[in-house]
């Protein structure tokens, strides 16, 4: 895409945010209320189809501009990036890994929002190993029934749609190898057991979920083959770490956006305490760490779109924006003193967001031992 077909694309979306979002998200966070009329315009956008492939009804945009896309989002609430990054790892798995058959047959849904949904990954023992996931399908003539649990589960409740990650031979050793991929529509046995409450990221459906004699046809094995279900997750897993550092520079700057406007209408000892050399300090490191997180964000999503390995990469944004992230919401609620800690501003909302990015999509202790290891790898004595 051309830089001003990219612009104009942010330049709608600017729009779209400022009239139809930002004025609502203050009481629908504090509802904990899932925005359901700003999912039918995100859908009327065509957001739900941004990196859907143009011949199946989707936008194409490269992963680059789908990121900045990502950041303006976060910037007005955080909670509205996840419902899309969810849905588009799904998308992903099907786009890269899928039959023609499937492709056919559920990407142009995906792209439209008909079909919306996530990834069926983590259980209540497991998360960062998916290894050790214990939900089964077992092969049932035409279908598989699937059986088990999963647990902190996005677009569960109000989507109608998973990527499900099972194991279709539990016995099997190494164990990724008995594990399998479903496109998993709602139906009998798909059971939402309970909506989880979080200190931030709310207003998005996070749910518990019980598989109890689930069936789901042969034909929704993605892939049509056994035993590269994890591989595939994997791989999407690369956008979905890309997205969650786009999300960090989001909130970084969103902090210090916040935090440049307030040191210059907050005045102590006769001046505005921006001209205060410790607020300064502050300010030029929060500067710097949202700056630093955008441009690793942007290599790594131009590596992903070259299609080139990524995962040190991808690794290094989520790791560097995330904790971006962090320290300027802890930051900006320091220069707002009492005020960031109100409910009545957007301060605290940061601060809240901003630890689920740390932990999600591989905690940052495990991006750093990605980022080691490839390290090594890639420079070998």
């Amino acid at each position: 895409m051309s830089d001003q077909g990219e612009a104009i694309i942010l330049d709608a979306l600017d729009k779209f945010l400022t009239a139809e979002v930002d004025p609502f998200v203050h009481d629908l966070e504090a509802a904990d209320e899932y925005p359901h009329e700003i999912v039918e315009k995100m859908k009327d956008m065509g957001l739900f189809g941004c990196i859907i492939k143009e011949e199946y009804g989707g936008l194409g945009l490269s992963t680059t501009t789908y990121a900045k896309i990502v950041t303006r989002i976060t910037q007005s609430w955080m909670s509205l990036s996840g419902i899309i990054n969810s849905h588009l790892i799904m998308a992903s798995a099907v786009q890269r890994h899928g039959t023609d058959a499937q492709k056919e047959r559920f990407l142009p849904r995906f792209a439209t929002g008909e079909l919306r949904g996530g990834v069926g990954l983590t259980e209540p023992d497991c998360g960062t190993d998916l290894q050790a996931i214990r939900t089964t399908a077992r092969r049932v003539g035409d279908d598989y029934i699937v059986d088990g649990t999963k647990t902190w589960i996005t677009n569960s409740k109000y989507g109608n749609v998973l990527a499900l990650l099972v194991k279709t031979d539990p016995k099997t050793t190494p164990a990724h190898k008995g594990m399998s991929l479903f496109i998993a529509e709602k139906r009998e046995g798909f059971v939402v057991t309970r909506k989880l409450e979080k200190l931030g990221y709310r207003g998005i459906d996070t749910c518990e979920l019980l598989f109890e004699n689930y069936h789901v046809s042969a034909d929704c094995l993605i892939g049509g083959i056994e035993g590269r279900g994890l591989q595939q997750i994997l791989s999407g897993l690369e956008l979905g770490r890309i997205n969650v550092a786009a999300r960090g520079v989001g909130v970084a700057r969103a902090a210090l956006d916040l935090a440049v406007e307030y040191s210059q209408q907050r005045k102590t000892f006769g001046k505005p305490i921006c001209e205060h050399q410790a607020i300064q300090l502050k300010l030029g490191e929060m500067a710097t760490r949202a700056e630093a997180g955008r441009l690793l964000v942007d290599a790594a999503a131009a590596a992903y779109d070259r299609g080139e390995r990524c995962d040190m990469e991808a690794g290094m944004a989520k790791y560097a924006a995330t904790e971006a992230a962090m320290e300027n919401a802890a930051e900006c609620m320091r220069i707002h003193g009492a005020y960031g800690y109100s409910k009545e501003y957007d301060v605290e909302r940061l601060y809240r967001d901003a630890p689920l990015l740390i932990i999600g999509e591989g905690t940052n202790e495990m991006q750093r031992i990605i980022i080691a290891k490839q390290l090594i790898q890639r420079n070998p004595a």
